[in-house]
């Protein structure tokens, strides 16, 4: 009954979101309309702003709600580069537990149950090397976020292990779009688009995902000498 109750209140949130078309604030035009506001807010009440930016942002994350990437850009675009990434990457992360734990608790033990014979080799896979499989997928981004957040869920993984690992896969992500947020919030005019620090960041968002693909080779083939010397 717990668990119909939950699925029920979960459904009604999303619905709502759409319904009252809340999803057009988290789309760049809705954060560029809104900006002079929340510049406004933020010199009034730093501190209520910031409090309520992280409850949003891990509400949003935790119902698997489109936007996180909007809000990250918003995180630079208000609170600046240190203050952002501390927010997001706390935020996304807290987030990202939740509905790995509700995937946990709503679904887990149905599909082990169904599939369980099926994902033997599954669940051997993530006790062994789960912590670099949900590392990769965090710093390669293959997935899309939420989808990662509910299989992960479905897994053997601990949840201490799920967070910490992805606060720290994600943490290079992070820095890329809140300092891109940074870049857009002092942007004054369209000739502004050509500034060499605007060019950077988007520069940045491009190069991540080879880089991040470099460094996975470089941990795999580590992984593997210290195998083979096992």
């Amino acid at each position: 009954m717990k668990k119909v109750l939950l699925a029920l209140l979960l459904a009604l949130a999303i619905g709502a979101f759409f319904l009252f078309d809340l999803h057009q604030m988290l789309t760049l035009e809705g954060l560029k309309s809104g900006m002079d506001d929340f510049a406004a807010l933020r010199t009034a009440h730093p501190l209520a702003l910031a409090a309520a930016f992280f409850a949003v942002y891990v509400l949003v994350t935790a119902l698997s709600l489109p936007g996180a990437a909007v809000l990250t850009l918003a995180a630079g675009a208000l609170f600046g580069f240190l203050w952002g990434s501390l927010i997001v990457s706390f935020a996304s992360s807290l987030g990202a537990l939740l509905a790995f734990l509700t995937s946990r608790y709503l679904l887990r033990d149905r599909i082990q149950t169904r599939f369980g014979e099926r994902l033997q080799a599954v669940n051997r896979g993530v006790e062994e090397d789960g912590i670099f499989y949900l590392f990769t997928l965090r710093l390669v981004p293959l997935f899309p976020f939420f989808l990662i957040n509910l299989l992960m869920g479905l897994t053997p993984i601990r949840a201490t292990t799920f967070y910490w690992v992805s606060q720290l896969g994600m943490l290079a992500g992070t820095l890329v779009y809140v300092n891109a947020g940074t870049q857009l919030a002092q942007l004054q005019s369209l000739s502004g688009i050509l500034s060499p620090a605007l060019l950077l960041s988007f520069g940045l968002l491009g190069l991540f995902p080879l880089l991040a693909k470099k460094l996975l080779g470089l941990i795999q083939l580590k992984r593997r000498e210290r195998i083979g010397e096992h």
